[in-house]
């Protein structure tokens, strides 16, 4: 009878070698720093939802009172409970000039076909086009915002949610330009070719071949696209009034000469910002995933 041995496990790891070693303490070392940028950076929005559940007087105080009674009055004002202006106009429009601007810029044959054009199948001289898509961000956008203004006077489209639709569609698409092109660059070619060989038309291969492989790099392009027009200021303070209001001129109606306003104000603003945390939160998914594998699966 033949006797088994079984290998029995040592116990111990094997050692590293010292390049490992001294790549894993690295990354140790960048992980606790990102950590530790993160939560510096985390701690005024955290101060600002305390904030807001405090009242006018103890959010007033100085230093502040972090032991203060919580209370939802700075919401229920906000929401119109307490008598103030009806804030769901501004929050629909809003959400109406983000999505329908980010729509344009994306689906409806903007940015990712030009990305497909200057990436896969690049044009002459594609360095100068992309300089121009730059270029046009250089311009301050208070140098633009009289001959807007005498245009959309003229036209008789002030106050009009559209007008800020097709502003926000012309100041996002050569960031979406940009973002998309280094995306699609990472688009493998073979693919492309071999469904050109089956007679893949162009309509076919962006929305079948390209849009599926560069899903989280559209994703992303979204994502800024949204976050740029719900923040979007200046436009909507000057070429809107009482119709066409966005959420954050809504916002300045908050700040007071009179009166306490800071827990109110910190109130809204968490309102404003929960869209944009939600969109975030919903595409965190597309973020992460690798461009590649859609063309290895």
């Amino acid at each position: 009878m033949t006797a088994l041995t079984t290998a029995r496990p040592s116990g111990r790891e094997a050692p590293l070698p010292p390049a490992a070693r001294k790549a894993r303490r690295r990354s140790a070392r960048l992980g606790v720093v990102a950590w530790c940028a993160g939560i510096v950076f985390c701690l005024p929005v955290a101060w600002m939802v305390l904030t807001s559940l405090h009242s006018e007087p103890d959010a007033a105080t100085n230093p502040p009172s972090l032991g203060a009674a919580l209370t939802l009055d700075g919401y229920k004002r906000f929401f119109g409970a307490g008598g103030g202006a009806d804030p769901w106009p501004s929050l629909i429009n809003s959400t109406t000039a983000s999505l329908c601007s980010t729509a344009l810029v994306l689906a409806l044959a903007l940015a990712l076909p030009a990305a497909y054009a200057l990436s896969i199948r690049p044009v002459r001289k594609w360095t100068d086009v992309m300089f121009f898509f730059l270029s046009t961000k250089m311009l301050p956008v208070v140098a633009g915002l009289l001959p807007i203004y005498l245009f959309a006077k003229n036209a008789g489209m002030l106050d009009n949610i559209w007008l800020l639709v097709i502003l926000y569609t012309s100041m996002n698409l050569p960031i979406a330009v940009w973002m998309l092109q280094s995306f699609l660059a990472d688009v493998p070619v073979s693919i492309i070719e071999a469904a050109q060989v089956d007679g893949a038309r162009l309509p076919t291969i962006l929305t079948r071949i390209v849009a599926p492989i560069a899903a989280p790099g559209i994703a992303a392009t979204a994502l800024i696209c949204f976050i740029f027009s719900w923040n979007e200021m200046l436009f909507a303070r000057v070429l809107t009034g009482v119709t066409a209001q966005t959420a954050p001129v809504f916002l300045t109606g908050f700040v007071t000469s009179q009166g306490l306003f800071l827990a109110q104000l910190c109130a809204a603003s968490v309102v404003v910002s929960l869209p944009v945390l939600a969109a975030g939160f919903a595409a965190q998914d597309k973020l992460v995933q690798g461009l590649s594998l859609g063309a290895v699966k």
